[in-house]
């Protein structure tokens, strides 16, 4: 992944998505917030690709769906992290996309299968670039918003995560050793939506800048 004002290169190795991060998505995807518990999918780590060179519609679907996404790039990691310490292994943050087969995750979710060939398919996390800690801070609060051919569609704050950056590589770290190299997407608020090819996405954190994808 592309580090902001650098030529340095972060080497991407597991990619963690934190499902339904955002208390109104959950109640749009049919999740009671205040009952369920976190959960992770993943991605394979050839799925982060560099936003400038678009997003190509996939195959096997006729619904395909955007989710703005934080990410959170780790230096270093563990298990069982301390939340008070979590925010140690953070590298830096960035803006990027959750790309999603909706059609085939209806599916199976209505068969109770696994999301993977919805979630984890080529090139299906765009992504900017990396602003790190010790340049940028910790990215706590502040915009995050979507927008498709210039009408903005999701627009919400980081600070209503449901589980913030340090709770989330907390609760990981006790199911995987988290390692340098990691990358945690936080999760997508709500007014998730459709695009067709041609479509224009940009998104937008504050403090960390903008990308745009063109559907191809």
């Amino acid at each position: 992944m592309e580090v902001a004002g650098s030529a340095q290169r972060f080497p991407v190795r597991r990619i963690y998505c934190l499902g339904r991060n955002y208390r109104a998505h959950a109640i749009e995807s049919g999740d009671n917030p205040d009952e369920t518990p976190p959960f992770f999918f993943m991605k394979p780590r050839d799925a982060v690709t560099d936003y400038r060179d678009g997003f190509p519609y996939p195959p096997m679907t006729s619904a395909l769906r955007y989710e703005a996404e934080m990410i959170v790039a780790l230096h270093s990691g563990g298990r069982d992290i301390d939340p008070a310490d979590a925010l140690d292994h953070v590298y830096g943050y960035g803006v990027g996309l959750d790309m999603t087969r909706q059609d085939l995750q209806e599916i199976a979710q209505g068969l109770s299968r696994p999301w993977a060939i919805s979630k984890s398919f080529d090139k299906s996390a765009p992504c900017g670039p990396l602003y790190p800690v010790e340049t940028n801070g910790h990215a706590v609060t502040g915009r995050i918003w979507l927008s498709v051919n210039g009408e903005i569609k999701q627009d919400s704050d980081l600070s209503l995560q449901r589980w913030s950056v340090p709770e989330a590589i907390s609760i990981l770290s006790r199911h995987y050793e988290l390692v340098d190299g990691d990358v945690i997407l936080t999760g997508t608020p709500e007014n998730i939506g459709l695009v067709v090819k041609g479509d224009v996405i940009n998104v937008g954190i504050e403090s960390l800048g903008e990308i745009e994808v063109v559907v191809t």
